[in-house]
């Protein structure tokens, strides 16, 4: 019989069934003969050039990637060759924008305009502290936690005082600004409220009334534009935190009471300190990824809607799966996507020609859904996971394994076999003489990123006993 592959399950301490996701493995939506679907190695990352201090954000503007490192502004070649331009304060992420005119980058408390030239600070003292920035109508705007700030048309470093505007259906602060289909989405920390330019000689931006969505965000960071919508995690009043999609005065929710699990495990300091959201769109993916401490969740909306199905999975720049996925800003440009370690000053790119992370080893693993024997014992005469093999690297000589629980707590020793060396594209990965279970069984495989294989489907051949 084939056995699901997609997502699995556990058991915790509090008797609850948990979904396990598969680490490190991105489900592609692809019909193949085998299943509509398939578990392939997530993209690896690899390095091409230093910084001067880890990475703080980062943007494409004009052809160019400009990253912040360290207390650094500076331009990315496609060579991964670094220049620095000037020096932004602070330890914090960075937002940045861009005009038609100027790179903004926010920073520690701060604004500062670059115009391909020269960065400079604006110091006018109306500015006052700067959470966010956007860029909307020849504006920028700027929020301080309370009041939405405005520079001057004609002059991006003046601010009149007069033309401030607020968010004032809940007295909660502004979080965030985000701007999609050319309207500005003021994210507070219950609420959302949506200001469109209509012009006049105060505060040119109003409310439009009927479009406040009545959950908001947790920080600044927590918030990315995704699909031409507002992906942000949060909550209402009186709501456990959760990711949601916002849009036309509604937000629909797209965790899963797994996703809801694992964020509740942190408690709202961690999360406004270390998460951060950011969406990729590209070969027909549509991913949501929510970077957290110690792991990263990804959402695939494409997949999703495919398999009719939500479809999430974790990264990990681990061997075990416990640490943090070591991507700090994935910024698209020069035909690739590029990225930054989140733990030394190196700059790289993604690839799908292996699974490294920085040059080291990370570990895979997925589990199964229950295989259940309707209360009667049965035996596992064989496991084969059928897949694509001989792709690893030359010299290598991987294994994988797969272990069982009986329990959804406790896992069986794992039982090794090995998955083809280069090359060895015949290979099949059978364990024999699988044991037995009385009533339900879960079974996990795991590897590394040596082990370069995506897999198809799983086969268990199982003999039921009688009554």
């Amino acid at each position: 019989m084939q056995i699901p592959i997609l997502s699995g399950v556990y058991s915790d301490a509090s008797a609850n069934f948990r979904v396990s996701y598969p680490l490190n493995l991105m489900p592609v939506v692809q019909p193949n003969g085998l299943d509509n679907s398939y578990l392939r190695p997530a993209d690896g990352i690899v390095a091409n050039g230093t910084g001067p201090g880890l990475d703080r954000g980062g943007i494409e503007w004009n052809n160019v990637l400009y990253r912040v490192m360290g207390t650094s502004l500076v331009r990315v070649s496609a060579t991964g060759a670094v220049t620095t331009i000037g020096t932004i304060p602070g330890t914090d992420r960075v937002i940045m924008v861009y005009s038609f005119d100027y790179l903004a980058i926010a920073g520690d408390g701060k604004l500062f305009l670059y115009d391909g030239a020269t960065l400079t600070q604006v110091t006018d003292p109306d500015l006052g502290a700067v959470v966010d920035v956007v860029w909307v109508d020849g504006y920028f705007m700027t929020t301080d936690g309370k009041f939405l700030v405005i520079s001057e048309l004609n002059n991006p470093f003046a601010v009149d005082p007069l033309k401030y505007g607020s968010s004032e259906i809940d007295p909660d602060p502004v979080v965030g600004l985000i701007k999609i289909r050319n309207e500005v989405y003021a994210i507070n920390r219950h609420t959302i409220e949506v200001f469109d330019n209509v012009g006049g000689t105060g505060f040119p931006f109003t409310r439009t009334p009927g479009a406040q969505i009545m959950r908001g965000a947790i920080g600044v960071n927590a918030n990315c534009a995704f699909m031409d919508q507002l992906a942000f995690v949060g909550n209402g009043l009186n709501e456990g935190i959760a990711v949601w999609l916002g849009l036309n005065a509604s937000a629909a929710k797209l965790s899963t009471r797994e996703i809801d699990l694992i964020l509740a495990q942190y408690t709202e300091a961690e999360l406004v300190a270390g998460l951060f959201l950011e969406a990729r769109s590209d070969r027909g993916f549509q991913q949501l990824l929510i970077h957290l401490p110690d792991k990263t969740l990804v959402y695939d909306a494409a997949a999703s809607s495919a398999l009719q199905q939500p479809i999430w999975y974790c990264y990990s720049s681990s061997l075990d799966g416990v640490g943090r996925y070591r991507s700090s800003r994935l910024i698209y440009c020069y035909g690739r996507w590029n990225t930054a370690d989140t733990q030394s000053n190196a700059i790289g790119y993604l690839t799908e020609t292996v699974a490294t992370h920085w040059g080291e080893r990370v570990g895979w693993r997925f589990e199964t859904p229950i295989m259940y024997g309707e209360s009667r014992s049965v035996i596992v005469h064989d496991l084969e996971l059928v897949a694509l093999t001989g792709r690893a690297a030359l010299g290598l000589d991987p294994r994988i394994s797969t272990q069982y629980t009986l329990d959804g707590v406790t896992y069986s020793q794992p039982k090794w076999i090995h998955a083809g060396k280069q090359g060895d594209r015949a290979k099949r990965l059978v364990w024999m003489q699988q044991g037995s279970f009385r009533n339900w069984r879960v079974q996990r495989f795991s590897g590394n990123s040596d082990a370069f294989i995506s897999i198809a489907r799983l086969e268990a051949r199982l003999e039921p006993l009688a009554w």
